[in-house]
């Protein structure tokens, strides 16, 4: 039986219905949902999500979601809340209650305790007329016509519209607040995203005197040493007054000995490449990235507001520090 199975049409059949469902969560989006983002948006506590089973699944994601994009929030299970983790709910805070059928027995249960605590209920129902959705400031209506299950049975279609009507609610909080990419990667430190938003290029330039610099008049047998002591693969050349006036790289190198220029007499100013590219100190290290990957170059100088070099990276420096 399974040899003849047309498993392409099951998959497909059980995403157009799922599509379908989320489609028309559309026409159902009204002042219920601007309820539910006002009452969010006003919380001076925590956001506390709670489901049972499936729902339950749907909920901890949504309360990560809301936890990594600027609003605090945590999952409880309304099982262990009617055995003591009820005590994690504060008058402050604002409970998000999830069941397709909004009679779930288990949460149902803590309406009682929710009132007396006074805290705003939102619900994520399928039945906009349970005791769930009746009990609300706001519930949102991710009824579904059918479940992607061709029993009708497994929650599918209807954690599908919950989950993203969580998503929904996520993100017009973010916008509202003006959560920004820097205040994502604090929520993501530990991650490459965290990396690339937040990593200075001050954190990982090499200053003072691993900073390799010369005069515009050192002899480019010099200046070759000086690179080779740094170990950076080019040189930095600083005017009189200290300003960066150009710059000597293992490229420069390469294209000096196919001009078939004397090593030994040359001077770094005749070989150097002046206007070169520097960024300024303070920015993202992800800028600089983009500074060399656009200009097609392995390194560059870190300059302050007067043009003065305050350290130099190369592309070896960004591999290490995550943001490559």
């Amino acid at each position: 039986m399974t040899a003849n199975f047309d498993y392409l049409a099951s998959a497909q059949r059980s995403i157009r219905l799922e599509r379908d469902a989320i489609h028309s969560l559309l026409e159902r989006l009204d002042q219920s949902f601007v309820r539910a983002c006002d009452t969010l948006l006003d919380c001076r506590g925590r956001i506390v999500v709670s489901g049972m089973g499936k729902s339950g699944h749907i909920g901890r994601k949504i309360a990560a979601t809301l936890a990594s994009t600027g609003s605090p929030a945590f999952f409880v299970h309304p099982g262990e809340a009617s055995h003591g983790d009820m005590g994690m709910i504060t008058a402050g805070d604002v409970v998000i209650a999830l069941s397709n059928s909004g009679n779930t027995a288990e949460v149902v249960t803590l309406l009682p305790l929710i009132k007396r605590l006074g805290v705003p209920l939102i619900s994520i129902t399928g039945n906009p007329d349970s005791t769930l959705a009746l009990a609300a400031v706001a519930n949102l209506n991710t009824g579904v016509e059918q479940e992607a299950c061709p029993l009708n049975l497994a929650p599918t279609s209807s954690t599908t519209t919950a989950l993203v009507m969580g998503d929904a609610l996520a993100i017009a909080l973010l916008e509202a607040r003006g959560f920004s990419a820097e205040d994502f990667a604090f929520s993501h430190p530990g991650g490459s995203l965290g990396r690339r938003l937040l990593l200075l290029v001050d954190d990982i330039m090499h200053a003072g005197e691993r900073m390799p610099l010369v005069s515009p008049d050192t002899p480019l047998r010099d200046a070759l040493l000086e690179m080779t002591r740094k170990g950076l693969g080019l040189t930095g050349v600083i005017d009189t007054e200290g300003r960066l006036a150009g710059i000597f790289t293992d490229g420069d190198l390469r294209r000096t000995l196919d001009q078939q220029i004397d090593l030994h007499s040359a001077r770094i100013h005749d070989v150097m490449t002046a206007n070169c590219k520097r960024v300024r100190q303070g920015i993202l290290a992800a800028e600089a990235l983009k500074v060399m990957e656009d200009g097609k170059i392995s390194g560059l100088f870190v300059v302050d507001a007067d043009d003065r070099p305050v350290g130099a990276l190369n592309m070896h420096d960004l591999l290490r520090a995550g943001v490559v």
